[in-house]
């Protein structure tokens, strides 16, 4: 009724001309104009330089993410690193064994090496009686059959022995002989650990692309290694856009707080990220173009300004620079106005950005400072929806780039039925009892209460799933931050500092955890909180009801959320 009204070439009752709306289509100005390479002198407003297109699928667009590195993956070379720094990386080679494992012949426990049957002799000598062979010895005298001699766990086996009888299985008497216990007979080669059996010299014991965990470390320094020869870790910047935005105090005079700039470095970082630094910017088109171009990141990270409103200058900038927009809009909620883009290979440097690079170039040992091409997620400004995009877009390239394998995918039965959106994927935070993936009631684009105590994001295909329908679900990387922490220690002096300050860089995650756990809701998700344990959650949890749990009708979800 409204167009009819507006294309009407008289008021009706007033006799009065509408000149704007009897302007034939043909001659009104083109919505749409043919974009150009070239950098303008003016910025054309983004509702006016954005063509019409379908939204990339989800499962294509992590498709495209995987593969948008592959390149640069290849050519990257590996960055040798001590023990000491190599925990949480990702080897770059295959683990081969410097030699064999056990290097000799050794112990197995504290006890009595023999030779032959038994009874055996023992040593008359006091120094031998009391002591025998200990860890870290040289090769002992070859021992003669029908002789014993203490020996200690990992302690080198002498030439000519049999077997080891340990210390609880074996009765000295006093006499000079020793004599094994009825119940537990000698058997040839017992609790001798031989060469090389657990590996030989040259063994292959982990393939590339394992992530160095403690254990890693242990079988590595066991195999003969000092170093490591691990994947380069790209280098993010990660940009804030938004005059909104606090980073201290109260919402206030329409602003509110940044919650992306705490989370997204320490959400790339689980993801294999060196993250060099997390920037402010005002929404002004210069200024964001200028920080995209300077940068020397492998990966550009912007958060808000992914849409076509006045003040999104993403797209702009990505056409100024000549950028090759890879995926443009995800057919998924939240987070479709996501996008991914390949830079161009070399961008100007500006004298902050040249020296910023050769720190982190030095740290990184990476080889060649020239990469073949940059590229660019662009993150919605909203919360959840920004989580989304690092998802969907950020997780399978930064994976491609760190050489980890793709996840195994883990379906899970839906506690309760989710409502679907007509055409899109939607993302929805769970948590799991019972091996069940729980809904979580707070899922709107704005908001961080659910994730925060989530499990992971169920995948509901378009037009929602019932209850009992098994789904993707995706996992939160958390495990990873624990990984990339240098020990024990580290990890509770971490906590420590996450419960009585908000600066420790790898916690911001569960400051917002703990939050969620003293609001109005905690009766409901406490239980959720306490641990992301499966195992251990389940036996304490009991499956909520739709009423109780907020689901169902009464839930605030909408199919057509708008932009998010």
């Amino acid at each position: 009724m409204w167009r009819r009204f507006l294309g009407n070439s008289t008021s009706e009752g007033t006799g009065s001309k509408n000149t704007r709306s009897r302007a034939p289509a043909p001659q009104a100005p083109a919505p749409y104009p043919k974009r150009t390479p070239a950098a303008p002198t003016s910025h054309p407003h983004p509702l006016m330089d954005k063509p019409h297109h379908s939204p990339t699928s989800w499962p294509d667009a992590r498709a495209i993410a995987a593969r948008a590195a592959v390149k640069e993956a290849a050519h990257a070379a590996p960055v040798m690193r001590p023990l000491s720094e190599a925990l949480g990386q990702v080897l770059a080679a295959p683990l081969a064994a410097l030699t064999d494992l056990p290097p000799f012949d050794t112990s197995a426990m504290d006890g009595w090496a023999l030779a032959g049957p038994g009874p055996w002799r023992l040593p008359t000598d006091d120094k031998d009686q009391d002591h025998g062979i200990l860890a870290g010895h040289g090769e002992a005298a070859a021992l003669p059959d029908g002789h014993a001699v203490r020996i200690a766990t990992g302690a080198r086996v002498p030439p000519g022995a049999t077997a080891v009888l340990r210390s609880e299985y074996g009765t000295d008497a006093g006499d000079g002989w020793l004599h094994a216990s009825a119940a537990h007979p000698v058997v040839l080669g017992q609790d001798i650990r031989t060469r090389g059996q657990e590996c030989r010299s040259g063994d292959q014991l982990l393939p590339a692309g394992t992530l160095v965990t403690p254990a890693v470390l242990g079988l590595a320094a066991a195999a003969g290694y000092d170093e490591l020869p691990t994947v380069r870790r790209p280098r993010v910047e990660v940009l804030v856009l938004g005059d909104e935005l606090l980073t201290e105090g109260l919402p206030q005079d329409g602003r509110i707080r940044d919650a992306l700039g705490p989370m997204v470095g320490p959400w790339l970082r689980a993801l294999g990220a060196e993250v060099t630094s997390t920037r402010r910017l005002a929404d002004e088109a210069d200024a964001v173009c200028a920080a995209v171009a300077e940068s020397s990141a492998d990966v550009v990270v912007t958060t808000g300004g992914t849409a076509a409103g006045p003040v999104d200058h993403v797209h702009p900038t990505l056409r100024r620079l000549g950028a090759e927009l890879l995926v443009d809009g995800v057919a998924v909620r939240p987070g479709h106005p996501m996008l991914l883009a390949r830079l161009a290979p070399e961008s100007p440097e500006s004298p902050e950005s040249s020296e910023s690079s050769e720190k982190s170039e030095k740290a990184e040992n990476p080889g060649p400072q020239t990469r073949p091409a940059r590229h660019l997620v662009g993150l919605p400004g909203n919360p959840l929806a920004a989580v989304s995009g690092l998802l969907t877009l950020a997780e399978p390239l930064l994976r491609t780039l760190t050489g980890r394998p793709a996840p195994a995918p883990g379906p899970a039965p839906l506690a309760e039925a989710v409502q679907g959106h007509p055409r899109d994927t939607r993302l929805v935070p769970v948590t799991f009892r019972q091996d069940a993936a729980v809904p979580l009631r707070f899922n709107g684009p704005a908001m961080l209460r659910g994730i925060a105590v989530a499990d992971g994001l169920a995948v509901i295909p378009p037009g929602g799933a019932k209850r009992g329908t098994e789904v993707e679900v995706l996992d939160l990387p958390w495990s990873a931050i624990a990984t990339e922490q240098l020990s024990h220690a580290d990890q509770s002096r971490h906590a420590d500092q996450a419960r009585h300050t908000d600066q420790t860089r790898h916690t911001d995650q569960t400051r917002h955890t703990d939050q969620t756990r003293h609001t109005g809701r905690a009766s409901q998700d406490t239980d959720q909180a306490g641990t992301t344990d499966r195992a251990r959650r389940a036996p304490q949890a009991s499956r909520r009801t739709d009423k109780s749990a907020g689901h169902g009708d009464g839930e605030d979800i909408s199919p057509e959320e708008g932009p998010a």
